[in-house]
């Protein structure tokens, strides 16, 4: 697995670089210092992963996502947001962008690693100290699309109340408690759902959901 690591605080690039620079199967495959020059060598290394910070010169990591992940990239890169500021604006910015993750600096190594390995795996993270917040977030800001998308009557009852559920900001495992089903049958519920409905991960699946009346807006 190749990652970019984007981040104008040479401190914060340099810890990057040893903690993945340890971790097996993973290699830096470069990092930038400003967000133009991230896009630029994402583009040219194609990376798996690109750790992006928000605050950065020249071009914002909101802007730099969108370029690299945005819905009107052809072949969009997987971006893991990173940054100080849990504030729900950014998160919500962020993964309207296309980020497939975002996770807060205070992270343990250990955390910051499992967060890589999650998204180049094709699946969405978000921090557990935002999320349930982010979903309120979407409920207030994201409101039914006029009319709804066609797609919703590909799902069946049961991808249905699945993708309810990951509305609700619910993990695998507590969706599988919630309708006593096994991790590995939602896990499978939830590549239908995304394959169904052409949608990139389950974060995505959240607005898919709010904008199309699976999950009422309360």
């Amino acid at each position: 697995m190749r990652i970019l690591v984007c981040d104008d605080q040479p401190l914060i690039r340099t810890a990057y670089a040893t903690i993945f620079g340890v971790q097996p199967g993973i290699e830096v495959a470069g990092t930038a210092d400003d967000g133009e020059q991230a896009v630029r060598l994402a583009r040219a290394l194609r990376p798996d992963v690109v750790l992006m910070d928000i605050r950065m010169p020249v071009l914002d990591g909101i802007e730099a996502t969108r370029r690299l992940a945005g819905p009107e990239v052809a072949d969009p890169l997987t971006v893991l947001v990173v940054t100080t500021f849990n504030l729900d604006e950014y998160v919500y910015r962020a993964l309207r962008a296309g980020a497939s993750g975002f996770l807060l600096k205070d992270a343990q190594p250990a955390e910051l690693v499992a967060a890589v390995r999650t998204v180049a795996a094709g699946d969405a993270l978000v921090s557990p100290t935002v999320t349930r917040r982010l979903i309120g977030h979407f409920g207030e800001r994201i409101r039914p699309a006029e009319p709804p998308d066609g797609r919703a009557a590909l799902l069946a009852p049961r991808e249905s109340e699945v993708l309810a559920l990951i509305a609700r900001g619910m993990t695998n495992a507590e969706i599988a408690a919630e309708l006593t089903l096994s991790p590995e049958t939602v896990k499978t519920y939830v590549s239908r759902i995304l394959t169904k409905l052409d949608l990139r991960d389950r974060v995505h699946a959240v607005v898919w959901a709010f904008r199309n009346g699976i999950a009422p807006i309360e």
